[in-house]
């Protein structure tokens, strides 16, 4: 029996108890949304979008269904293959800012394995954490910015325009006795200048004035370090940090304008509204349900099995994966903020994989990344695409840094071709690093128009065509040492 009532549905299961189960919100992006969303940033790379979108629906929906399946249900974590340059990185990264979840890239070749110097696996789940409470401080300050430019407001009104002492008791009664309630004249004066200063402070005519306040000092004299091999000194090196900005911060006066005033009492009206513990509790739960790890170079720690046969590097490299496997397939990992399990961490791998391949990574941590997505390499037709097609275009780029200097500049659509076409010929001939090809040609392209546009004082149009990429581009694509060495 199924029973709907407004958002949510009544399940009878086997039992003949009734469970609650709310509906996956209709303002929630469908998986088709969300590669649509990251058609507008990312060029290509059906395959590996449709996986991620899949990942991050998947999530929405565990979140509706009952208790008793809810800690069953895994995330199905991802390993990108393929070139560098072609979308990998940004792919999870728009993930994350779409889905408004904690994010954080790691390169798997910057840790070692338990017992040698370098950052351990856990640090992963350290800075994600951190990144985490960054973010829910950051919302809970906007909550309560307009509270605390209030409260600013009436400190700065207190420094400007001292309090008037109260009157005393026989002159508030000979007040009331004739004038019943009325304020004393003294009182009222005062609430008029402060009425009067405060539409000056909100015109900001008296932004430029200088203030003697108080404002806290650093307790410490700096951020404390703690150097050593394992990742828990950087643990130690947290809680430590946290005792000594616990301690009573000195206080000392210095002259300052209202404008930068106003801000450094904002900071701290905002600080004392905000609740940390709650911060704190929201941004573990963020990090447990929706946090994304991505995983750069995994291929770096992938032992082929032509290699050294178990000699040398390799067995650092699959200590490394070893360290790596529980934190993937869930444990309990100690931070400054409290303990995060990772059960329900979202991890996406990411690896060139030119020698080593997925199956060379150990079998359990295979088991671990049950989707593989190819991308594939970028064609001149990609690169063209890349150009002109998403939001962030670099062609739309270039024209908005030279409309600052007054300067309209147009590409003309052989040009653009042809920036194309050298993007993929360098590729071929030198080194495939995908897209970012684009930002050396790009950059060799104009280097002499942006040097010399603020002395000129150019101003109207500048138009880029084929002849003018040709021009500045073929020695270099023609030279190979010359192409080697520049692009």
């Amino acid at each position: 029996m199924i029973e709907k009532t407004g958002h949510e549905e009544m399940h009878d299961d086997s039992t003949g108890s009734m469970t609650v189960k709310s509906l996956i919100s209709t303002e929630s992006l469908t998986p088709s949304q969300i590669v649509d969303t990251l058609d507008k940033y990312i060029i290509g790379q059906h395959e590996a979008k449709k996986s991620v979108a899949i990942a991050l629906r998947n999530r929405l929906r565990r979140q509706s269904v009952g208790e008793e399946l809810r800690d069953e249900i895994m995330p199905n974590n991802i390993i990108m293959i393929g070139p560098t340059g072609v979308g990998k990185t940004e792919i999870a990264r728009r993930l994350a800012k779409l889905s408004g979840a904690p994010f954080v890239k790691v390169e798997a070749s910057k840790f070692t394995e338990v017992g040698y110097v370098g950052r351990d696996v856990e640090s992963m789940i350290r800075d994600l954490t951190d990144q985490a409470v960054n973010m829910v401080r950051h919302e809970k300050s906007e909550e309560v910015r307009e509270k605390a430019a209030a409260l600013v407001e009436e400190r700065l009104l207190d420094i400007l325009l001292p309090s008037v002492p109260a009157s005393s008791g026989e002159d508030r009664l000979s007040d009331e006795t004739a004038n019943g309630e009325a304020l004393s004249m003294e009182e009222e004066l005062n609430r008029k200048s402060r009425e009067k200063m405060l539409e000056r402070l909100r015109s900001g005519r008296m932004d430029e004035r200088q203030i003697e306040m108080e404002i806290s000092g650093d307790s410490n004299g700096g951020m404390m370090q703690i150097f050593g091999p394992l990742g828990q000194m950087e643990e130690i090196g947290g809680m430590m940090q946290d005792l000594m900005n616990g301690l009573p911060k000195k206080r000392k006066k210095r002259r300052v304008t209202i404008a930068e005033a106003r801000k450094l009492l904002e900071q701290e009206e905002v600080q004392k509204l905000i609740d940390m513990d709650s911060v704190v509790k929201e941004a573990v739960r963020k990090v447990e349900e929706s946090g994304i790890v991505f995983i750069d170079e995994i291929d770096k720690i992938a032992a082929p099995t032509s290699g050294s046969g178990g000699k040398g590097p390799d067995v650092s490299r699959e200590g490394v994966q070893r360290d790596l496997l529980p934190i993937v397939e869930g444990s309990n990992v100690a931070t400054k903020h409290g303990m995060v399990k990772t059960d329900h961490v979202l991890f996406i791998a990411s690896g060139a994989f030119h020698v080593a391949k997925p199956s060379d990574l150990i079998p359990e941590l295979q088991g671990r990344f049950p989707i593989r997505v190819e991308l594939k390499s970028l064609t001149e037709d990609d690169f063209y695409r890349i150009l002109t097609q998403p939001k962030n275009a670099l062609i739309k780029q270039y024209k908005a840094l030279m409309a600052t200097e007054g300067v309209d500049l147009e590409f003309t659509d052989d040009s653009i071709r042809e920036i194309a076409r050298t993007a993929a010929r360098v590729n071929e001939s030198v080194e495939n690093i995908g897209a970012r090809r684009l930002h050396t040609i790009m950059t060799n392209l104009l280097e002499e128009l942006m040097f010399n546009i603020p002395d000129k004082h150019t101003d109207g149009n500048v138009v880029i065509d084929e002849a003018v990429v040709c021009g500045k581009m073929d020695r270099l694509v023609s030279d190979r040492d010359l192409s080697s060495y520049i692009l």
